[in-house]
């Protein structure tokens, strides 16, 4: 559990859009990009979106699969060099981490510190298999592992409890429900939605998991058109825990920017008490 009282100081958020392919170093090059850009702008803590290093075939996602102990592989020293050299916090938003499984890698979204250090890791739980009606299909259990439910990691960041999720994690509203019980004040939802989907329910989900929760909720997102047929939403943004809207990306790449205030997400929870009325 993380020690609320202790929560003081705002803290400045960033969620970077991005665009990526099936070229890690190209990914990864403009990931670093608009990690430092952000950090110009005053950002603190930088959130890249699910898939930032790649986004291809299943089994090329394989062969780049990487662990996540020191010396890290190409993925993680390259987030770990963005985020030294920006002196931020990154939430390095889904990548592919080696599992029991060759053929399964997890989908694993990681937290640096500004000293390169990995503090926090989480496994998607919640994997994507549908058959859309506009004819997409995706069968993310087909290549990916499931991490496990019980392992749902709240980080003290700035004295701000920090919790994280991936993607369609967040149809399950438990989740958050849970990293709220654990001390999560901000969660983080980076993504791949899909177009179809997305222009329907990201902006709805979103701001109804910040309302319930009475949390800031930062989503970074893919945007554009990937290989394999994919395309993306965008629309990346903030939410604060009233559910208003605080910074969202236009078009393309880019990034948003806000400054999540604890003063005033006290005030929410103080004037709305619905978590000390919760009954299960």
């Amino acid at each position: 559990m993380i020690d609320l009282e202790k929560t003081k100081a705002p803290l400045v958020a960033a969620v970077v859009q991005l665009s990526s392919q099936a070229d890690v170093d190209e990914n990864l090059a403009r990931a670093e990009h608009w990690i430092a850009e952000a950090a110009r702008a005053g950002a603190q803590l930088v959130a890249l979106p699910e898939n930032f290093a790649f986004m291809g075939e299943e089994v090329d996602k394989c062969r780049i699969a990487e662990p996540l102990t020191p010396p890290f592989g190409l993925i993680g020293s390259t987030i770990v060099r963005a985020a030294t050299r920006a002196g931020v916090f990154v939430v390095a938003g889904g990548m592919p981490e080696k599992s029991g499984d060759q053929t399964r890698p997890f989908n694993t979204s990681v937290l640096f510190s500004p000293e390169g250090h990995l503090l926090a890791r989480y496994r998607k739980v919640h994997l994507f298999d549908v058959d859309l009606p506009d004819g997409t299909k995706l069968e993310e259990s087909r290549g990916t592992s499931s991490g496990s439910p019980a392992d749902l990691p709240v980080t003290e960041l700035l004295g701000l409890g920090l919790g994280m999720t991936v993607c369609y994690d967040l149809r399950f509203p438990e989740i958050f429900r849970a990293l709220e019980s654990r001390g999560a004040r901000v969660v983080t939802v980076p993504a791949a939605f899909t177009l179809t989907t997305g222009k329907d329910h990201w902006h709805t989900l979103l701001r109804a998991r910040a309302i319930e929760n009475q949390i800031f909720v930062l989503a970074p997102g893919q945007t554009g058109k990937h290989p394999r047929g994919r395309q993306t939403y965008g629309k990346s943004l903030i939410v604060d825990p009233w559910g208003d809207v605080l910074a969202q990306v236009g078009e393309g790449e880019g990034f948003a920017i806000a400054r999540l205030d604890p003063a005033y997400q006290d005030k929410v929870r103080q004037a709305l008490p619905c978590l000390s009325h919760k009954r299960l």
